[in-house]
């Protein structure tokens, strides 16, 4: 630690900064330009001011989170313009990226390739960080996710290490706790047989696979068609799915991992259109999460 970091080991903390970030803002493009920013106020340092920091990754960190902050707290405001849910930005897995082409060997790796799909980034979890306040997930998302000490999360949100621990604290009753371990093979068989009922139409099938009390948001930020409200009940879900399916004929489902879980992609005339999250309980799907906007599915771009 009490050496200074090269130009080279400046660049490897690249990869940790991003996955901090997009848990911060679940978003890859705001993430990325949070890393850059910080990046960029490093690379602005006079040497001699660059040599007194022991620790450059602990310091990017703290320089990328205190923009993340800042940036959660916009994000506030703008939300509150946007047009119907605003959901994250959905995460393809590894192997879809390495189907589609995925980032060369030889080149920059795109930032969701950096990104590491665990619990942590599953939607379900992502957008209960969504109800917290700015502060809260900051504190959050550093120790509990990331393990971070609260000493060094208090040089963060410019309070005393006590109040860190509380605002974690806080933020940890939202989620009811750490994160839930991810399920295994029984959630990708109920989206494989969700797949199935959608493109047969089969409406008392997919009420079946759906909770009475399910739950369906679709975030199109006015750029396309989506429902503006969250669409309750298994029966309305089911019917509405059905009502898409014969709006949009000639409609690909393809199953998929989305931010480390089962989901589903569709494609129009092989371009992705949305990308579908589940959240699955007993067997039935209780959530689904679908984002259209196509500024958010630029990950997916080399889908297919």
């Amino acid at each position: 630690m009490g050496t200074v970091g090269t130009g080279t080991d400046v660049a490897g903390e690249r990869r940790q900064l991003i996955n901090v970030a997009y848990r911060l803002l679940g978003s890859v493009t705001e993430a990325e330009d949070a890393v850059q920013d910080a990046y960029a106020r490093w690379y602005g340092l006079p040497p001699s001011r660059q040599k007194e920091i022991l620790s450059p990754g602990a310091w990017l960190t703290t320089v990328t989170s205190r923009i993340c902050l800042d940036l959660l707290g916009s994000a506030r405001a703008r939300r509150e313009r946007y047009v119907g849910v605003w959901l994250p930005e959905p995460l393809p897995g590894r192997a879809e990226e390495d189907h589609a082409g995925g980032a060369d060997a030889a080149g920059p790796a795109d930032p969701a390739d950096q990104i590491v799909l665990d619990e942590s980034v599953t939607m379900a979890f992502l957008v209960v960080l969504e109800s917290m306040t700015p502060a809260e997930r900051v504190a959050f998302v550093l120790h509990d996710v990331f393990r971070y000490p609260f000493a060094e999360i208090a040089a963060v949100l410019g309070r005393t290490p006590a109040a860190c621990k509380q605002l974690a604290a806080s933020a940890r009753r939202r989620v009811g706790g750490a994160p839930a371990a991810v399920p295994g093979a029984g959630r990708a068989d109920v989206v494989r047989h969700v797949k199935a009922a959608w493109e047969t139409k089969d409406i008392a099938a997919l009420v079946g696979l759906l909770d009475p009390a399910a739950v369906m948001a679709a975030d199109g930020g006015g750029m396309v068609g989506a429902v503006l409200r969250p669409v309750e009940g298994g029966a309305r879900i089911a019917q509405y799915m059905v009502a898409i399916a014969d709006r949009a004929p000639g409609l690909e489902l393809l199953e998929r991992s989305v931010n480390g879980l089962p989901g589903l992609v569709a494609r129009r005339a092989g371009v992705v259109v949305t990308v579908a999250a589940f959240d699955v309980t007993g067997g039935r799907v209780t959530r689904i999460w679908a984002v259209r906007n196509p500024e958010k599915l630029r990950p997916w771009t080399r889908e297919g």
